[in-house]
């Protein structure tokens, strides 16, 4: 497009366009038209100016779910500033950490998180802001003009272009501290095209948002109904009852899930007899079994099975009826090959790392050089996963690499090491070896096996109360057992293999 590179407020500018008065948001009692949501962009970017926020510069969201920070979000999308999203899960530890190594000077913050937005602002250089917009500046921004489009308002001119960062999700912790993902326009504008033709979405769709948009499944499913002119429900924050009820309300077609969230909601819908005709579909991971009682209580909805990781999202997907067991066929936009340990393509039916080339490829990882050369070596994004193609290029997830090491708890990122180095950090423990282990509930849970120190005694909940006063309490151990020694590989190392093999199950 030459110069003039198509941005997400390009997106936000046509759609106020072509859809002026339609419904774009709804958030507790309030509804937004496309229009309506351009001007209060508008506004959020002429504060970000007056704020002296720059180009390029990083601004910290620390927020539930709501309108505003969707306002935020289009406003830095036409300045050009870059968003980082906090995971409000995550410890103050965590999230002092994403600031400093993001260089975020403001944090936006919701008014839930008052107490710890201002021992975050306490750190030097960093300025505390309100999300919300005030009720004026909606009242004054919501209505529906015919006034000309404002130079600057796209791509063009000082604004940002389509391959500039636009947002920065970090990821779980490899070596005790987070990756920042980063994300260009086009980027996600890539991502919301993919999850369009894969889920089949159209202007018709209303999207009951349930997860986090903190999140890469919350934001880009969020942006793909906005781009295809449909409507987004905003939750504050997940309740199965609140999806239903949204669901019957206005008419929603679709929602994202991770475990547990699935079997929550069908829980609530046998409870109170809801049918949920509008329903069509859910994207997501999950259990087989919860996916068939999903699909028995909704004959009339399909559930997608999704493969995607914030660095590439999605990669595949599909219809789960249609191989059960398989993450379906790579998106529109999106090359799949499989390699061997030596990066050499394998044939059909042979397993090997997941390898991926498409325009929903992240930009970088911030300020890690190094760790993006290797993760795009030879010209390929190698996920880290594992997986084979079928003679039809299905694609069938098996699992991580060993150095990968990811335990995913609900759809949650937990790396071992963190959970490794907080444990050490305590003192009662010599060694200790972190695996992940099956759940019916989550998913998969974390599992700590752990030596103590010679004359040293500790409890489990002592394990796990301290894992969760200093990171996210997702992350903290769910089963902790006292071994006297650990396994060792050759080189003198745990043998991490040996570990999971003696402990792999949840006793």
């Amino acid at each position: 497009m030459g110069h003039c590179g198509f941005t997400i407020y390009d997106m936000i500018a046509r759609n106020a366009g072509l859809f002026a008065e339609k419904c774009a948001l709804v958030h507790g009692g309030r509804r937004l038209s496309f229009e309506g949501y351009r001007r209060l962009c508008d506004r959020a970017a002429e504060m970000l100016l007056k704020e002296g926020v720059e180009k390029g510069e990083r601004i910290a969201l620390l927020s539930e779910n709501s309108d505003d920070y969707l306002i935020i979000c289009g406003g830095a999308a036409r300045t050009g500033s870059v968003v980082v999203p906090l995971n409000y899960r995550l410890g103050e530890e965590e999230l002092e950490y994403i600031i400093r190594d993001s260089g975020a000077k403001r944090i936006f913050t919701g008014d839930n998180y008052g107490e710890t937005s201002k021992r975050l602002a306490a750190l030097p250089g960093i300025e505390l802001k309100s999300l919300n917009l005030t009720a004026a500046a909606r009242e004054e921004a919501t209505g529906v003009s015919d006034a000309p489009e404002k130079r600057g308002e796209g791509s063009c001119d000082n604004g940002p272009g389509a391959d500039d960062a636009f947002m920065i999700i970090y990821t779980a912790a490899v070596g005790g501290h987070p990756r920042g993902c980063v994300l260009s326009h086009s980027n996600l504008l890539a991502v919301a095209f993919q999850l369009n033709h894969l889920l089949k979405l159209s202007g018709d769709d209303c999207h009951v948002v349930t997860l986090p948009l903190f999140h890469i499944g919350g934001f880009p499913m969020t942006l793909a109904v906005m781009q295809q002119g449909g409507k987004n429900v905003l939750l504050d924050r997940f309740d199965p009852l609140r999806v239903l009820e949204e669901v019957e309300k206005e008419e929603g077609t679709f929602f994202g899930t991770f475990p547990p969230m699935l079997a929550a909601i069908l829980d609530v819908q046998d409870k109170h007899s809801i049918k949920a005709p509008s329903l069509r579909g859910v994207g997501g991971v999950d259990a087989p079994d919860t996916v068939q009682r999903f699909l028995k209580n909704n004959p009339h909805a399909v559930f997608y099975s999704l493969y995607g990781q914030t660095e590439a999202m999605p990669v595949s997907g599909g219809d789960s009826r249609e191989k059960p067991g398989s993450v379906g066929l790579p998106g529109i936009m999106t090359r799949v090959v499989i390699m061997d340990d030596s990066d050499r393509q394998v044939p059909a039916g042979v397993s090997g790392e997941i390898c991926v080339r498409s325009p929903s490829v992240f930009m970088e990882y911030w300020n890690l050089k190094s760790e993006t050369l290797r993760t795009f070596r030879n010209g390929w994004h190698h996920t880290g996963d594992l997986g084979r193609l079928d003679d039809e290029g299905v694609l069938w997830y098996e699992g991580r690499k060993p150095e990968k090491e990811l335990i995913k708890p609900g759809g949650e990122n937990v790396y071992p090491a963190e959970v490794e180095q907080v444990i050490l950090s305590q003192g009662s423990i010599d060694e200790v070896c972190v695996i992940g282990v099956p759940d019916s509930e989550w998913g998969e849970a974390v599992k700590a096996v752990c030596v103590c120190g010679e004359g040293r005694v500790i409890t489990e909940d002592e394990i796990t109360s301290f894992v969760a006063s200093k990171i996210a309490r997702y992350k903290k151990p769910k089963y902790v057992v006292f071994v006297d020694s650990m396994p060792k590989n050759p080189e003198g190392g745990i043998d991490r293999e040996a570990v999971k093999k003696t402990h792999g199950d949840v006793k």
